[in-house]
């Protein structure tokens, strides 16, 4: 299926200069064009944005996210090297969702201290 850089846009909540400017630095591929010369993605095409999005949200810089993607065009070759990118990755994001959890768990306690101290101060006459 062929879609249009706004169809893009919704589907992905990536703005269309970003597109371009993701294609344009090499994290995103080439679009093919219609004979009138108008941009035409595709589903793949979509993955890979989603692809990109996803690395981004992790905090993966760019300049890394083009290198997975050279790797990529290169084939298995490169999969073990790809998948040693990932797995740094995967771990950072495992750091990250752990102090998250541990900064929730300390907000949890604080909240319930206080609706403890509220209680109290409910039942007095």
């Amino acid at each position: 299926m062929a879609y249009t850089v706004k169809e893009v846009s919704q589907k992905t909540g990536i703005t269309p200069y970003t597109l371009r400017f993701y294609e344009k630095e090499g994290v995103l591929p080439i679009v093919d064009r219609d004979a009138n010369g108008a941009r035409m993605f595709n589903d793949h095409y979509i993955d890979c944005v989603e692809t990109v999005q996803a690395l981004r949200s992790t905090g993966l810089p760019l300049a890394e996210i083009k290198q997975y993607v050279e790797l990529y065009k290169n084939g298995n070759s490169t999969l073990q090297q790809r998948k040693k990118l990932l797995v740094n990755q995967k771990d950072k994001v495992e750091d990250q969702i752990s102090f998250l959890m541990k900064t929730l768990e300390k907000i949890n306690y604080k909240l319930a201290l206080i609706d403890s101290q509220d209680n109290k101060f409910e039942k007095l006459p």
